[in-house]
């Protein structure tokens, strides 16, 4: 899904595709360790750049042992990875 960012760390900018073909920037908002595997937390840059006082959308990827990152493909491992980083938010 991503080239390889190389030591990816909270603040990295990277770019994905969308569904309409168009370029999106994405930051890096979070890292997290989850049974074994790393995870990331990201959202758009455009979304963080708003002044609103609606919520952000947060996106969830695991980090492959290349450094690329991959979408979460159940729903299972979403509901653990999601829950992961509450915890942790709430520490």
């Amino acid at each position: 899904m991503e080239e390889n960012l190389g030591k990816i760390e909270v603040g990295n900018l990277f770019t994905i595709v969308d569904e309409d073909d168009q370029d999106q920037q994405m930051e890096v908002l979070g890292l997290l360790p989850v049974e074994g595997n790393d995870y990331v937390a990201a959202a758009f840059v455009e979304e963080l750049e708003m002044d609103s006082e609606e919520d952000i959308d947060i996106y969830f990827f695991r980090i492959e042992e290349e450094g690329d990152l991959t979408f979460i493909e159940t729903d299972a491992e979403f509901d653990k990875v999601s829950a992961a980083f509450e915890e942790a938010g709430a520490e």
